[in-house]
Order: structure tokens, then sequence, then C-alpha cells
């Protein structure tokens, strides 16, 4: 390890930045160090911007991750080597703003069954019944299932928050069969390795088999099913801030893009069509 990677690693130890947005940064500065083929602290603000360049018009990098490298080297040139050149010289692209994707409760059911393997199964059952990101999912253990007063812990989700979200009736009978065909120790969701849990590849692969099988023409994935969640609640009657609660944001503006794709929001204002006085009749099907 360089003297600058070890120094990188204090510095982000220090801030309590997650491990695995440690490696994320760590492995973002090593890439641009080998385009140079120079140690970052030989480097500048015009490479910055051609590294910029090149990822977005070579590599084709989507915008989060484009973003998650100008993290990166934000805080190796500004915490670590001390440049006060940062902000105004690597700059974050602007985010495309898309509204997630819903499924209807049919296609719940029918994606569900459409999964063989009973982990996997589970698995998405969970996210449907509790609303947790897929890395929350992975990461539960055993023990954070507590069927006395028929919660899960989520302990230390996305920044570093613990939570507790509802255990319903149904996905707690999902949960006690799954256990008793697999018998996990640790981590509800073992992996192929011990002491680790699922990988998140291994799930998007058993998605999109799923999806496959389903039959469903949306792209279906763990966080559809997070999405779904959220909005089946906010249609049922199921007030924001409770939503917003189960889900971990940290701002209701975040939670609030659910009342956009909401049906009872969408659906709640009748077309001006409907009031037109001398619409003609659709042709008759020959």
């Amino acid at each position: 390890m360089t003297p600058l990677r070890q120094r990188m690693t204090e510095d982000m130890r220090v801030r309590n930045l997650a491990s695995t947005t440690q490696g994320e940064y760590i492995d973002a500065v090593a890439k641009f160090a080998k385009y140079f083929g120079k140690s970052p602290a030989l480097l500048g603000p015009e490479e910055v911007r051609a590294y910029q360049v090149y990822l977005v018009y070579e590599k084709k990098l989507s915008w989060s991750t484009f973003n998650v490298v100008v993290c990166a080297l934000r805080f190796l040139y500004r915490h670590t080597l001390r440049k006060n050149w940062t902000v105004e010289k690597i700059p974050y692209a602007k985010k495309t703003k898309k509204r997630p994707v819903i499924l209807s409760l049919d296609e719940v059911c029918t994606f569900i069954q459409a999964i063989p393997n009973l982990k996997y199964r589970v698995l998405a059952i969970l996210v449907y019944a509790t609303g947790l990101r897929t890395s929350e999912a992975l990461h539960l253990r055993v023990c954070d299932i507590d069927s006395k007063r028929m919660m899960i812990r989520v302990d230390q989700g996305k920044w570093r928050t613990d939570r507790d979200v509802p255990l319903s009736p149904t996905l707690l009978t999902w949960l006690r069969a799954y256990w008793r065909a697999a018998r996990p120790s640790h981590y509800l969701f073992p992996g192929e390795k011990a002491g680790t849990p699922l990988t998140a590849g291994n799930v998007e692969r058993a998605m999109r088999r799923a999806r496959r099988q389903s039959g469903i023409s949306k792209a279906v994935t763990m966080r559809m099913m997070r999405h779904s969640f959220a909005t089946h609640l906010l249609e049922s009657g199921t007030n924001i801030c409770i939503i917003q609660a189960l889900l971990g944001h940290r701002s209701l503006n975040t939670t609030a893009i659910y009342t956009h794709v909401s049906s009872t929001t969408v659906c709640a204002v009748p077309s001006p069509l409907e009031s037109l006085p001398n619409l003609p009749e659709p042709p008759a099907q020959s």
C-alpha cells in the first residue's frame, strides 16, 4: 500500500465512512492514477477534467457511477491532499430524475410465484413486505427478527442509522418455513462463503430469471419491490411521514416521489376528455 493510499484510508476511517464507500473511493482513485500512470499527488485540475471527459465520452459511465468518482476525487484532494480548488474544478454531473416503476398487486404475486428457489422467494417477499433496501435485507441476521414484538431491526442501515420495521404475520410464516428448510445460523440469507451474506449479484441474476419466467414486461428488480411497497402503502391511505420512517429516508422530499406514481394521486383528477359534449363514438369493430 502506497503512503498516499494509506493516508486516504486513514482519513476515511476518521470520518467513519462506510466500508463499501471506502472501497469504492480507493478503487476510483486507483483507476484515476492508472489512467495517467502517475500518483494523484502529481496531478491537478486539468488532469481531472481530462479524466472526466474520458469517463463520459469513452467509458460512457452512468451518471451515478460518474458521481462516485467525483466524490472520491473530491475527498482525495480536499481532505487528504488539502487542495483548495476541489469544489470548482471537480464538478458533479446533474443526474436525470426518473420516477420509479411500480408493480400492481397482481404483478407482485405473479413475480413471487415465478421464483422457484425458496431463499430468493422469501427475500423478495421480505423486501416487498418491509420496504427494506436490498443491502439491508441481505445483511439481516437471524437475531434481527423479533417475533415477540413483531418487528424487524435494521442494524446500521443506510446513513449509519438503526430503525425498526413491522413484521407482518404472513411474512413471519414465510420466514419460519424458510428457517426450517435452510437453518441459517447468522445471516438470514447466507452466501456461498461461510460467514458472509448473499451477494447482490446473485440476487440480480435470480430476479432476471424470475422476470423471464413470470412474463412480466417490466424490468423487475428488488428495488422495484421496495418502490411498490411504498406506493401501495400510500394508495391504502398510510401517512407519508410513516412511510418515510419505514423506508429510512432522511428527507420527506425523497418519499414524496411516490405521490407522483400513486394511482390515487394520478387518477384523482378526471380527464377533460370526459366532459366533451359532442365527442363522436369510436368506430365499431368490423
